[in-house]
């Protein structure tokens, strides 16, 4: 959407929910580095993460809503055909970093494909599609907590037995999350209070502060695909020389970044 459509609270939303993930991934990648002790198994931070996560799902579903009522299905397919790709590259560059534990369906595949899913249900009413996401959750918490001896439906949410990866989003639960951040938008963003909405695109919020958040939430993805990169090369910059560094590979995986944007922009 053109900047002036922008609605500045779900940008700000988004902006808070970027800085939640720079808070645990950058502590993750420390401790991956032996830099630090972070235990994220359990605990205050396993569901800091995990709501951080929900933040961005959700919050693609209420965008998928505002980008259809100015964009066509079309359009909108072959932004989540990009953002799916952007989650091919990373599994590629992962692989290349942290064979044992790259990312096979991260939470950019799942955004990607969930988007693709939900394009087709624009027309059905939000109660029914928050129905049929808390129905998807539910399926998904069972599945958690079972585990399988195959891998081909890993993106759905079954997961072998032994399965590790550093960024794991399936379907199960997550389109649940993504349908309800939809049906939100379609609640929220439409019928009596379109005018007061279409009346906020563009408006800009008010102090530094939130202005900031908000910027961080429109270049969210770029962010996402560079924060990793930067902080190692903050790292190498001041000195420090990280344990289980495979230089050649994040140096591949900056360009994988780089190209990424590119192809996006």
């Amino acid at each position: 959407m053109a900047t002036r459509f922008r609605f500045w609270e779900i940008d700000a939303a988004r902006g808070a929910a970027v800085v939640a993930m720079l808070a645990f991934n950058w502590q993750f990648a420390l401790s991956f580095y032996g830099l630090r002790s972070f235990d994220a198994s359990g605990g205050f931070w396993f569901w800091f993460a995990r709501c951080t996560a929900a933040a961005f799902v959700f919050l693609a579903g209420v965008s998928l809503h505002l980008f259809l009522r100015k964009k066509t299905k079309r359009d909108a397919a072959l932004r989540a055909a990009k953002i799916f790709g952007v989650g091919l590259a990373i599994t590629l560059a992962t692989w290349l970093v942290i064979p044992h534990e790259f990312v096979a369906f991260g939470i950019l595949h799942c955004i990607g494909l969930s988007l693709a899913l939900a394009i087709p249900l624009v027309k059905v009413k939000p109660r029914f599609l928050a129905l049929l996401g808390f129905a998807v959750i539910a399926a998904g918490v069972i599945l958690s907590s079972l585990t399988f001896d195959f891998p081909w439906l890993l993106w759905l949410g079954f997961a072998p037995a032994g399965f590790y990866s550093v960024d794991y989003f399936p379907l199960l639960p997550w389109f649940g999350v993504l349908l309800l951040g939809f049906a939100f938008g379609k609640t929220v963003y439409t019928g009596a209070s379109k005018a007061k909405t279409i009346a906020g695109a563009g408006a800009q919020p008010k102090g530094v502060a939130a202005r900031g958040i908000a910027f961080i939430g429109r270049h969210s993805l770029a962010i996402y695909l560079l924060h990793q990169p930067l902080l190692l090369a903050a790292l190498l910059f001041a000195g420090v020389k990280p344990a289980n560094l495979n230089l050649f590979g994040w140096q591949l995986f900056g360009l994988f970044s780089l190209f990424c944007l590119l192809g996006l922009a």
